[in-house]
């Protein structure tokens, strides 16, 4: 319980272990995760230390083991995941692992290779096979009877300056053919056309099935073309075209015969082809299969190995290389455990020589350590996320468990919305292992996953207030009846549209037995009343609150045995606060218990009760009030001079907590600063000194100008604190208001929201009624949970921080401390894990 009011008492330690056990305590310190190593090398370069090359190794593996599981993913092969977490190898089980990891990557790649190159075959089979099918069909075609070569070479030689040069009798002209990506077919004729001048003729036609590109297994679209021309020229101009659009080209047969002899034989290749595929992905998947079931456990037993080299790495090795020394953070209640550990893996190892762990002395601050569990660990969060503690600093945290469910619920108080905020939480932490199992990479989902328990525990709060504000989708519960009676007949009701609840006629002057009476929901002056109320509280709930925060400042004092602060700065700081802001406390009790409507005193009446605030107001300016007619100055005997002794005190707190700890500090330097007469300096009584350097007589004396300058910045440190305090107790009072006015503002939305909603649907009627009330249900549900949920439940979650972050803590809490980070396996595989992902 102790941690959990203030962090872990820490120690340094000194840790010897012999080099052969050095690798398996590690380990065993991993799996405790209890001891954060500090690294005794900090001005060695990471590639020139001991286990450099171990390190490398182990970056190797992961490596291929990586690429393992890319291969496995794209397979889409499901990778076990047993949730065993298995202890890091010995060194020489990393031979193994990497003999194993060799082989698997190697026959991997080897297959992968093979199954490359035999698709990328495949696909030349299959382009070949189209060509031949789609240009059969263009050397069949008929043009009115005539040859379609003599057709095409009228074609070519339709231009008359081609014709005029044409040579007398047949021309032969030359073709290739070949497969290009079926977007590029528009830019290759254009090219084809005016790089040729128009002088060749282009068929083509699509490919309907897509084919496998063999080097990233992408899908893609081809057309196959034929391309005519006359003339070697024109045949190295179109070859150079093709090889820039990337068009691939294969030889085809002019003669019919020739291409159906080499369509058979490439459709028995194809068969072939197919067979082996199959055969070589079987074979790959089966490979895949194999290390799909043990890759999960392979990764933690590499990242283990690798840490453990790390943190070897941080040690100092000693002069005879037979011995590595650490140094590092543990706290003191787990000494003994860190020895056991330590004792385990000195077995482990088979060392003779067990572990040395010595305490050290030091001045440099140990982290802070707070050890927290899946409830209290949100908490935590909210603390840190402010600012480390200091250490052995008093830890908000346990208070807040409290305090902050409730504040946010004073300013989100409604059962309706608690209870769907409650559900929520409630759920969340009912289904936590299959949720936490489920290891979601979604950040917002995280965070509220993370704070589940902040979140069922604002739920339950704002239910309570909600009961108390009676207020329930801005409606009331009727539990108890009305304690109101109110005897307007229908002509009075009728007749006047503003009806208030009189507590002198209507009220029977008997408190309702929990919460508010309902009555208040039908009454224009309800929102009067409330706002008097709320804001009451709020100031009431700020000021007790920072008096908490004030009253932790001492218990930080005793245990630092700041003795002065106590005097100067806890004392001072809660008189200013009780004389002043808990007494505006204290006057509206006393104005709630004093003044009544059934008050039958003629001098005390509801009409002569005072504003307190007014009140407050003429206490600081030392002003008499001017009281109404018929009613007495002060709500007791005294009251005006008991004011004036309070404000008094308090106005004497400032230059008491401005002055008293400067001259303490400066008083207490001169103490310690005063002139030392050395011991050769000493002569007889009416003998001269035999030396008078005057060097030597002052030595001890600190510089003037040094001096001043530190007690001006004491002077300065200390007027910005009381500053800060003394227009801070007045801002974080003003500041606690905050809790009126987002609890007014989520009421009104709310009465708002039903109103203009779901309130019209209630007044249809009939079967077309019956159909609205869904639809209207269904939108104003949606709004309910977006707006007044959500946005309202962030906004008071934001504002209950702010109060605790500024206005409580900064009473008390300095935050200036560093979290302690041990060398721990779950968190290091925590931490890869979510790289992965």
């Amino acid at each position: 319980m102790g941690s959990l009011f203030r962090s872990e008492e820490m120690t340094l330690c000194q840790l010897f272990l012999q080099s052969e056990a050095a690798y398996a305590c590690v380990s065993e310190l991993g799996e405790l995760g209890l001891v954060q190593f500090r690294d005794l090398n900090p001005d060695v370069n990471a590639f020139q230390r001991k286990f450099v090359n171990e390190v490398r190794r182990c970056d190797e593996m992961e490596r291929k083991l990586r690429y393992l599981e890319k291969e496995i993913k794209k397979d889409e092969i499901p990778m076990l995941d047993t949730g065993e977490n298995p202890e890091a190898p010995q060194p020489r089980e990393m031979i193994d692992l990497e003999a194993t990891f060799e082989k698997l990557e190697n026959e991997l790649r080897e297959v992968n290779q093979n199954a490359e190159a035999l698709k990328r075959n495949f696909l030349e089979l299959t382009e070949l096979k189209h060509i031949l099918r789609k240009t059969q069909v263009f050397f069949d075609e008929q043009e009115g009877g005539v040859n379609p070569t003599e057709s095409m070479t009228r074609a070519l030689i339709s231009d008359d300056s081609i014709a005029r040069q044409a040579p007398s009798g047949p021309v032969q002209l030359g073709f290739v053919a070949g497969v290009i990506l079926r977007e590029r077919i528009p830019a290759f004729e254009r090219m084809l056309w005016r790089a040729c001048r128009g002088n060749v003729f282009l068929r083509q036609a699509e490919i309907e099935t897509p084919l496998e590109d063999p080097s990233n297994g992408d899908e893609v679209f081809k057309s196959v073309f034929i391309i005519f021309f006359q003339g070697d020229q024109l045949k190295t101009r179109v070859k150079k075209i093709c090889e820039g659009f990337r068009a691939t080209l294969y030889p085809c047969p002019e003669a019919p015969a020739d291409r159906r002899e080499m369509a058979m034989g490439v459709m028995t290749r194809i068969e072939d082809l197919n067979t082996v595929l199959g055969q070589t992905q079987d074979h790959r998947h089966r490979v895949l299969v194999a290390a799909a079931k043990n890759i999960k456990n392979w990764f933690v037993k590499v990242r283990k190995i690798k840490a453990i080299y790390h943190t070897l790495n941080n040690f100092n090795l000693d002069v005879t290389q037979k011995c590595l020394i650490a140094e590092c953070w543990v706290p003191v209640q787990d000494l003994e455990t860190i020895q056991l550990a330590l004792r385990r893996g000195t077995e482990r190892s088979g060392s003779s020589v067990p572990p040395i762990l010595n305490r050290m002395d030091t001045f440099e601050d140990p982290p802070t350590y707070n050890r927290t569990n899946k409830f209290t660990s949100a908490f935590q969060v909210l603390i840190d996320a402010y600012g480390v503690a200091t250490y052995r600093e008093v830890n908000p945290a346990p208070y807040t468990i409290i305090t902050f469910p409730f504040l946010f619920a004073v300013m989100f108080g409604d059962v309706g919305h608690g209870m769907i905020i409650f559900l929520f939480g409630l759920w969340m932490v009912l289904k936590e292992k299959p949720l936490a199992a489920k290891k979601s990479t979604n950040e917002i989902w995280n965070i509220f996953f993370g704070g589940r328990y902040v979140i069922l525990l604002m739920g339950a709060f704002s239910m309570y207030t909600g009961l108390i504000y009676n207020d329930m989708f801005s409606k009331s519960l009727n539990i108890f009846g009305s304690y109101w009676y109110v005897d307007y007949n229908v002509s009075t009701i009728h007749g006047n549209g503003n009806l208030q609840l009189d507590p002198k006629s209507m009220y029977v002057n008997h408190p309702y037995p929990f919460g508010m009476d309902p009555i208040w929901q039908l009454a224009d002056n309800k929102i009067i009343f409330l706002n008097a109320y709320k804001m009451k509280i709020s100031i009431i709930f700020g000021v007790a609150h920072m008096l908490f925060g004030v009253s932790l400042s001492l218990w930080n004092n005793q245990y630092f045995q700041r003795k002065t602060n106590i005097y100067t700065e806890f004392i001072p700081q809660v008189i200013f606060m009780c004389f002043l802001f808990m007494w505006m406390c204290i006057l509206m009790f006393i104005k709630w218990i004093k003044y009544s409507a059934h008050n039958e005193d003629i001098e005390v009446t509801p009409y002569c009760a005072p504003s307190i605030l007014i009140t407050f107001i003429n206490m600081c300016l030392f002003k008499k009030g001017t009281p109404l007619p018929k009613c007495p100055e002060w709500m007791f005997p005294g009251q005006g001079g008991l004011q004036q002794l309070f404000l008094i005190i308090a106005l004497l707190c400032i230059p008491w907590m401005l002055l008293a700890k400067p001259l303490l500090i400066i008083r207490g330097q001169r103490k310690q600063h005063m002139p030392l007469t050395n011991s050769s300096n000493h002569h007889a009584p009416g003998t001269e000194p035999e030396n008078t350097d005057l060097e030597s007589q002052t030595v001890a004396l600190p510089h003037k100008e040094e001096e001043d300058n530190n007690i001006g910045e004491i002077m300065i440190h200390q007027g910005i604190h009381t500053i800060e305090y003394v227009l801070g107790s007045v801002s974080h009072t003003a500041s606690y208001l905050r809790l009126w006015a987002l609890s007014l503002a989520h009421a009104q939305l709310s009465e708002v929201l039903w109103k203009m909603v779901l309130g019209n649907a209630m007044k249809m009627q009939g079967w077309a009624g019956g159909i609205a009330v869904w639809i209207i249900f269904a939108f104003w549900a949606v709004l309910t949970i977006g707006i007044l949920v959500l946005m309202e439940g962030l906004s008071a979650f934001l504002h209950t921080l702010r109060l605790h972050w500024v206005e409580f803590q900064s009473k008390f809490y300095s935050g200036l401390g560093y979290t302690f980070q041990p060398f721990s396996f779950e968190v290091i595989l925590e931490s890869a894990a979510q790289n992965d992902e």
